[in-house]
């Protein structure tokens, strides 16, 4: 299931074509996501709040989980080809150790930030209740997807909603 929560219609002019794509539905306007706040498995400190003016994709995954795999590869891309535009990428794992996940960062090559969850807090906040799971935020702190299960975010419309959300001003004017 994927979901896109108060895509403004300037900048996302063709999001039923890219809805339909994807198979993703509209959410109300101005719906915040949950602060979290978590050490990543070099020792940095990543927060939403740090991350404040871009917009982030936060994937919520495990080692063990056979349909995250694919998908590690493809945000590898976008972190590579949008983080100089405003993108940051960001993966959360649930009670996995540093070592594991430092071993399987290395063999896919993955070079964004991986926070840990040792505790499951930052899934519960988000409301995790299966992996992979995805949200996207936009440059103004609103939620505007989630999806749950595998995606295809190396595709033209999952680039062209990462595009549109990137055109967007940080702060929207009178709320529009």
């Amino acid at each position: 299931m994927v979901t896109i929560l108060g895509a403004p219609r300037e900048n996302l002019a063709a999001a039923p074509d890219m809805l339909g794509k994807l198979n993703l539905s509209t959410y109300p306007r101005a719906t915040k996501p949950p602060e979290f706040n978590g050490s990543t498995i070099d020792g940095r400190t990543v927060s939403l709040a740090s991350l404040g003016g871009k917009v982030v994709l936060i994937n919520f995954w495990a080692t063990w989980c056979q349909e995250c795999r694919p998908e590690m590869p493809m945000f590898e891309q976008m972190h590579r080809e949008f983080a100089a535009k405003g993108l940051s990428v960001v993966g959360i794992n649930a009670r996995e150790g540093t070592v594991a996940i430092r071993a399987y960062a290395k063999e896919l090559r993955l070079t964004f930030p991986l926070v840990l969850d040792p505790k499951g807090e930052i899934n519960a906040a988000y409301g995790v209740i299966g992996l992979p799971a995805t949200f996207l935020i936009g440059r103004d702190g609103r939620a505007v997807a989630r999806a749950v299960g595998p995606r295809e975010w190396s595709s033209a419309p999952a680039k062209r909603i990462i595009q549109a959300l990137l055109a967007e001003p940080a702060l929207l004017r009178d709320g529009k």
